[in-house]
């Protein structure tokens, strides 16, 4: 399925991806040889525990629900920090009407970010994402 989310003029980037950790957390996860990616596979205490208590669970919990979101099509680590931040997780992205994850977003950083344009972008994110769980359901009942 293609993704025409990037054509909506006047919506934020929500392709776009960004560094979503500070520069000595990078230090930390390069010296346990630990790629971003895999956060998920943890949880926030064991993650916190790794680092020696350098980097709090709280924060390690925020770090894996932005890996997690990031995971979406369409979605970039971006507007996926912001999501966690606002303490979404990837359900609630997946199933919240994208109005409310987005004025959520807003009201924590104290302006409109996310304007209509990114609310219908996000919508049809969301109707995609629907799509290939539908897609995936179909061919593992296919495979049984």
């Amino acid at each position: 399925m293609s993704n025409n989310v990037f054509s909506l003029p006047g919506a934020f980037p929500l392709h776009q991806d960004k560094s979503y950790i500070s520069e000595s957390e990078w230090v930390i996860w390069k010296l346990l040889c630990r790629p971003l990616t895999s956060l998920p596979e943890s949880t926030p205490e064991e993650l916190s525990q790794s680092t020696g208590g350098q980097i709090s669970e709280t924060r390690c919990d925020e770090l894996i629900r932005i890996a997690n979101i990031a995971t979406l099509s369409g979605l970039g680590t971006w507007m996926s920090r912001l999501l966690a931040e606002t303490d979404y997780d990837i359900n609630d992205v997946c199933d919240k009407p994208a109005s409310v994850l987005l004025d959520g977003v807003n009201k924590r950083l104290g302006y409109q970010l996310c304007n209509d344009a990114t609310v219908r972008a996000l919508e049809n994110l969301q109707l995609q994402w629907r799509g290939e769980e539908k897609s995936k359901q179909s061919e593992q009942a296919e495979q049984s």
